[in-house]
């Protein structure tokens, strides 16, 4: 499946994980790599830029935290990012740049590429989201299968088993969730694809894509 190859999804250049992702062929490869990635990059991080502000978390001195926010390593949060009230960051966390993570946002084992907006009541987990990607307040990330089984990625007839149970969703560069969304387990956004408010999304969405509902997907002109 070309559309789910890192090569199609994301610009490299815009992620302090560049050097993980490239020896990947497809972005779900990463995730169990994540916390080993952030534990080995922390140490060769510039002092200038980034503190060590607990076991294994590095904040960019540039980046606004609330006190209320819950931050546990291995963690990386980069530059001009801001951290709100109540964020739940629970650890194989790589925020980029520039980004927002919001009132009671939830991340767990994510790479945000440079700015991403995560700003109100979402969850994130196991996934991967690109550059300048936003997801709309309340929209999830689901990434376990509700019989427990192992993803699968799926377009049309096509099939990739994964050999993973938890895989949250695949985002492309400059994506736009809408309001209130779930991306299903296994769920891959091409770039600059708009999901519509309130949609429940599985499967491959194809870029530049306006996704109405499953049965009215568009190309954008």
């Amino acid at each position: 499946m070309l559309e789910c190859k890192i090569e199609n999804l994301y610009d490299l250049n815009e992620t302090i994980a560049k050097p993980l992702l490239e020896k990947f062929v497809y972005p779900w490869e990463a995730l169990e790599s994540i916390g080993d990635f952030i534990v080995e990059l922390g140490k060769k991080l510039d002092p200038e830029i980034y503190e060590l502000k607990g076991e294994n978390i590095w904040i960019a001195k540039s980046a606004k935290i609330m006190e209320s926010a819950y931050i546990n390593g291995p963690a990386i949060i980069g530059e001009n990012t801001e951290i709100r009230h109540c964020a739940f960051i629970r650890g194989k966390v790589i925020i980029g740049n520039n980004c927002v993570v919001g009132n009671s946002t939830e991340l767990k084992n994510v790479i945000l590429f440079n700015n991403v907006q995560v700003p109100h009541y979402n969850y994130v987990g196991d996934s991967i989201l690109g550059y300048k990607s936003h997801i709309g307040a309340g929209a999830i990330t689901s990434n376990v299968k509700s019989d427990k089984k192992l993803v699968v990625i799926k377009s049309n007839k096509e099939k990739i088993e994964t050999g993973l149970k938890k895989v949250g969703a695949m985002v492309g560069d400059f994506v736009e969730i809408g309001c209130g969304s779930v991306l299903n387990p296994g769920t891959i956004i091409g770039k600059n694809t708009n999901i519509y408010p309130l949609s429940s999304v599985r499967g491959v969405v194809s870029e530049n894509s306006i996704y109405k509902n499953k049965n009215e997907i568009i190309t954008k002109n």
